[in-house]
């Protein structure tokens, strides 16, 4: 996949733009989704948006939706 290599700008962490806003990847096409958020993430890489990840993080922890 084109910019694959762009996702290991960043050490992985527990949650992340692509986990918040997408979730698991069971497919190609999802797979290419979650490159794109994780390109977004790097292009606009701020403290409001990693404020911003934490706080839709809350909801899937307690929700169970991440499972």
């Amino acid at each position: 996949m084109p910019g694959y290599h762009d996702r290991h700008v960043v050490l992985p962490g527990v949650t992340g733009w692509a986990q918040v806003n997408q979730g698991h990847v069971t497919g190609v096409d999802q797979a290419a989704l979650k490159l794109a958020l994780d390109r977004y993430y790097l292009a606009r890489l701020s403290p409001w948006l990693d404020l911003l990840i934490v706080a839709k993080t809350v909801p899937v922890l307690l929700s169970g939706a991440g499972r």
